[in-house]
Parts: C-alpha cells; structure tokens; sequence
C-alpha cells in the first residue's frame, strides 16, 4: 500500500506499531487483499470459461475461492473492520448491486454447506420388472449450473470497485497512523518491535 516518498529507497526494516488505528489500517488492508484475490480469481476463470474443453475442478475451485474471499470483507471482524451495505452504494454501480451482493453470500453459504453436494443432486429409486416386482436400484442426479462468464464479469467488477472504496479509506487511515506517530518521541519510536520489511 505505502510508497516511499519519491527520491528515497524502499525502507529494509521499520517498527511496529499496535494501536488500534494502526491494528485498523492491517484490517482494512487485508481487506483490499481479499478483493483483489477476488479479482485474480475471476480473471483466471474467464481464462478457463473460454477454453473449449472446460476443467470443473479448476472452475469450481477459482469460484469458491472467489465466493469465500468476497464474503469474509463483510464479516466484521474484533475492531469493526468490514465492508457494508453503504460501501455498495459507493461504487457507483448502476443496478440492484445490493441484490447482487446478497445472492454471491448466498451462493458461498451454498457451496460451503457440508450438507450439500454442489455440483449435482443425487436420488434413489427402485426399477420395476413389467409385473410391478422390484427389479433394481437406480441413482440419477441432475447437474446444478455452473458458473458462467457473465456472473463472474460482474463479481469482478463489484470487486474493482469495491476495491476502488476502500483505497480511499485506506489512504485516510494511512493519513491518520501517521499523524499519531509524528507527535511521538523519537526515543517512544525507537522503543517499538523491529519488523522486516518485505520487498513487493
């Protein structure tokens, strides 16, 4: 997220900061992670909509990872970090985006329900000899739908922008950490967990 002021090197190391504005910021942070996990997601799987011979585990696997990294921005976590309904609304999307939002929940729930086969629902019968005796078992299923290129165009363009929100929320967070560490000490500064600074 942060970017060396410009002139300067990346920094190697830096210290650690606790407070709950900071704690905030890695929330929020983590956040924008998952959507642009989403985003990654839904690329790969326009990438494997259009091949002619389809892999259902590679689409089901992208798509409930999709559904599970979307729906984890709206849990609210210890410090009250989350997406929302009003974070929706700032989009700008045109449409039910609300509507939209609650069916991708609704859909994770579905694929994540361990009492439920996604892909295919099975039943029982029994086969019938032309006197009415009973002749064999049979099991039929019928395929659930699979997930198509224009759901997934859509949830990667919810994700752009729901991404697009929470930057300039980010930023002012960012805004805020950094003014409560100008007014501490250089000695209270100094004091703080070393962390390493990871190159990206």
């Amino acid at each position: 997220m942060s970017q060396p002021t410009e002139g300067m090197a990346p920094p190697t190391s830096a210290r650690q900061l606790q407070t709950p504005a900071a704690l905030a910021l890695a929330d929020l942070t983590a956040i924008f992670d998952d959507l642009q996990f989403v985003l990654k997601c839904c690329e790969r799987l326009i990438t494997e909509l259009a091949r002619p011979q389809r892999d259902d585990v590679v689409l089901e696997a992208l798509w409930v990872s999709a559904l599970s990294s979307y729906a984890r921005c709206f849990r609210t976590g210890k410090r009250g970090m989350s997406l929302s309904d009003s974070d929706l609304t700032a989009t700008g999307l045109k449409g039910d985006i609300k509507e939209w939002h609650s069916l991708l929940m609704k859909l994770r729930d579905f694929y994540l329900d361990k009492q439920v086969n996604p892909r295919e629902t099975f039943s029982v019968g029994v086969s019938q000899a032309s006197t009415g005796e009973p002749e064999g078992i049979v099991i039929t299923s019928v395929v659930q739908a699979r997930v198509d290129e224009t759901t997934v165009q859509q949830t990667g363009r919810l994700a752009f922008e729901l991404g697009r929100v929470l930057d300039d929320r980010i930023k002012e967070q960012q805004t805020i950490v950094f003014s409560a560490v100008q007014a501490m000490s250089t000695t209270a500064l100094g004091a703080l967990p070393a962390i390493e600074v990871v190159a990206g």
